[in-house]
């Protein structure tokens, strides 16, 4: 692994890029053309961007982030951002609390023992560095300092527990009163129906779940919005937008060139072939508006069947009040419990639509498929990355590609590559996680968003935990140096003891790899994130080259939401890295600290300021948060029994209750807490609204864009808090 050098070296460096990161956020920020970049919610909320951007100093996003209260963080980026954010609390609050005891205690007795002089003494192949003695690696066998590092693995899981339990409560208090006192929202009226038998006779789907939900619930149905199969009209529906996507920045290309030169202007032309490459060349202005006025016809028929024989085995039905609807998402509508399937329903802009039709036991296949898919690519995705772990350190790359002893013979050069080289090959690897698992996800028919994202973000985390943490740990430390690799093969009588011996003696310097990862992601990660130079530089080049009309101009600057199903699991991560060295290697908590203190803070201006919700499933992602915490506790626990067994000590056993209480604690808040997140209790329920929306109005929003009457043709890609933009384009339709 990384040497002190090296460790040092990058340390000092991402410090300094850090440094320069913030440097030029405050003086870009600060700019009133950059505003839509820095502060976009505020923009689409109605605040003037330009007046945000002068008033603050190089740290009023500091201020601003510790004074906001958990309603404003709420008000401005949703219940989801706040418990996101939630993250972070508990993470400090975990690692803080763990720190009273292994930094003052821990510490010093492993840095007055001298364990690894007698190694290095002894055996020819041990290596070590001063950094090492600051850890578990440093204390003898069976020594009874040991007791303490023990003590300290108890006293960090008591901590996690605590502060899990208090944060489930937390939630759930918060979920309630934004609930109950909340303006009520379409969703609270409205059930998801899925597996609906086929209807008797010439019955439609419709009339066969008015008169089903009449019966059952007589005097609080009101009223049934049939699911559609969508794709043939969506697809109409998208090339209209298309076209006159297209039509509008034809015309203000038009309007444009009116105004450089004198006359009437240049009408633009392009050519109707490949990619406009050759072909009849014809005007735009024209074209379009004659490819839209041909697709209205086509489209008012399509809509048309689609309403008649399109119907699907899926409904949402709307009900009176609030409490009728959860009380029929919690209960068994029929006899056979594979039909008339009722949940409770998903916000309207995060159902997806495709997905609701699919038939329970199809649910049950995809999800087996999926799985089995998934393990498999957790498998042999560890197999390059335990290769690359091994080999991206300075001696390996110098015996892989000898042409580079002459570059990393220079102290400065080689010290950065040795510092950086594993961590940027392990980001390059993990790129294309993310995408990979969100499209396994929604291939699983879960019918809303919320749920695609946090199934993605499961596998994710899982996958970095395998490959990322066991693989690093394990075959990094076996392939660090390729002599381990002989003793192992040489071994005339290999045995599981003495391979974990071996790993025992390799495992301490894994820590310093950590470190260096752990700063890397909060002095590089964090000063990008709150820079935002990639968006600003896209921004600005669109606005240049490529905006023409002012929907384009306002797309441009779209922020996008949280990235919860790749952040989570990467935020995870560093806990997991935290809580198994919080006693083998106690130095590493300082670095998970600064993490998740800087990240609390960058996370709150960027909720206040930025990133805008994509939807809302009010706190439904902590139980996913609540449960990888836990994952990560007992992947220490384990850790930690398998590393005190190669330290020899005798009361090791004594560690098993620990998995066994993490089991324990699991069972005990998924019967007390979850159910509460996963429906609305009626008590909640029950409460009378502020306001609440009209039963056309619910209906309406239920119903896919595609199939809206007088909708304006053209969707906002920004987000759901965007309102529509007014242009004379929709006098086509």
């Amino acid at each position: 692994m990384a040497t002190q050098t090296s460790f040092i070296t990058s340390l000092v460096t991402s410090f300094v890029v850090f440094s320069v990161l913030m440097l030029v956020y405050f003086i870009l920020s600060r700019r009133p053309g950059n505003a839509p970049v820095y502060y976009p919610l505020r923009i689409l909320r109605g605040e003037d961007g330009a007046v945000a951007a002068k008033r603050r100093g190089p740290f009023s996003w500091i201020t601003e982030s510790y004074r906001a209260t958990d309603a404003e963080i709420v008000a401005a980026a949703g219940l989801d951002a706040a418990v996101y954010i939630h993250l972070f609390t508990a993470a400090v609050e975990i690692i803080g609390l763990s720190a009273l005891y292994c930094i003052p205690v821990l510490v010093p007795l492993s840095s007055t023992s001298s364990y690894n002089q007698q190694q290095l003494r002894t055996t020819g192949n041990f290596t070590y560095q001063n950094f090492d003695n600051l850890g578990m690696a440093n204390v003898e066998p069976n020594s009874r300092k040991i007791w303490a590092f023990l003590i300290g693995m108890i006293y960090v899981s008591m901590v996690v527990y605590f502060i899990l339990w208090r944060s489930y409560r937390w939630v759930v208090d918060l979920r309630d009163r934004e609930i109950a006192s909340s303006n009520a929202r379409p969703q609270q009226f409205t059930a998801l129906v899925r597996d609906i038998p086929k209807p008797m006779g010439k019955e439609t789907r419709a009339q066969q779940v008015e008169s089903f939900f009449a019966r059952v619930h007589p005097g609080a149905y009101n009223r049934v919005q049939p699911v559609y199969n969508i794709k043939p009209v969506e697809k109409l529906f998208s090339e209209r937008e298309d076209a006159l996507r297209k039509l509008e920045h034809s015309e203000a290309v038009w309007e444009l060139s009116k105004q450089k030169g004198n006359g009437d202007g240049e009408r633009p032309m392009h050519r109707i072939g490949f990619m406009g490459l050759w072909g009849r060349k014809v005007d735009s202005i024209d074209y379009w508006r004659q490819k839209s006025e041909e697709m209205n016809p086509k489209l008012d028929a399509e809509q048309s069947r689609t309403r008649h024989d399109l119907e699907q085995d899926a409904a949402f039905v709307i009900f009176n009040d609030r409490r009728t609807a959860a009380e029929a998402s919690q209960v068994v509508h029929a006899p056979h419990a594979l039909f008339w399937k009722v949940s409770q329903a998903p916000e309207p802009e995060e159902v997806v639509w495709n997905n609701l039709h699919i038939h329970a036991w199809n649910r049950a296949m995809r999800r087996i498929i999926v799985s089995v898919i998934t393990f498999f690519l957790v498998i042999f995705y560890m197999i390059p990355i335990a290769f690359v772990a091994g080999l991206t350190t300075l001696e390996n790359l110098e015996k892989l590609l000898p042409f580079t002893r002459n570059i990393t013979k220079i102290p400065v050069v080689g010290a950065i590559v040795q510092g950086y080289l594993p961590q940027l090959a392990l980001l390059l690897f993990l790129f294309l996680l993310p995408k990979i698992m969100m499209v396994l996800s929604h291939a699983e028919g879960f019918p809303s968003q919320s749920q695609v994202v946090r199934s993605a973000s499961s596998k994710y985390f899982y996958f970095i935990i395998f490959n990322v943490f066991l693989g690093v740990t394990i075959f990094g430390a076996v392939f660090s140096n390729l002599s381990s690799v002989k003793i192992l093969v040489q071994q005339s009588q290999l045995s599981a003891n003495k391979v974990v011996t071996l790993l025992g003696s390799k495992l301490p310097p894994v820590a310093s790899y950590y470190i260096t990862y752990v700063a890397l992601r909060f002095f590089i990660g964090y000063g990008l994130e709150l820079s935002r130079l990639i968006p600003l530089c896209i921004f600005h080049f669109k606005r240049k080259f490529k905006c023409k009309t002012e929907r384009e101009l306002k797309e441009a600057w779209a922020p996008g939401a949280f990235t919860y199903h790749k952040s989570i699991p990467n935020d995870l991560l560093i806990l997991t890295i935290s809580l198994c060295y919080a006693v083998i290697a106690p130095i590493v908590i300082p670095f998970a600290f600064t993490y998740y203190v800087l990240g609390w803070f960058v996370q709150r201006n960027q909720a206040l300021n930025v990133h805008v919700p994509d939807f809302e499933s009010h706190g439904s992602m902590w139980p996913h948060i609540h449960n990888r915490i836990l994952a990560a506790l007992f992947v220490a626990q384990i850790t930690a029994l398998g590393y005190f067994g190669v330290k020899e000590f005798l009361f090791t056993p004594i560690l098993i209750i620990l998995p066994v209480a993490t089991v324990i604690f699991y069972m005990f808040c998924k019967k007390n807490y979850y159910p509460s997140i996963v429906v609305v209790s009626l008590w909640t329920a029950a409460e009378t609204p502020k306001s609440r929306p009209s039963e056309g109005a619910i209906a309406y929003e239920y119903t896919p864009s595609c199939l809206q009457e007088g909708h304006p043709g053209i969707r906002d890609r920004r987000s759901n808090l965007a309102t529509q933009l007014n242009s004379t384009i929709n006098a086509v339709i």
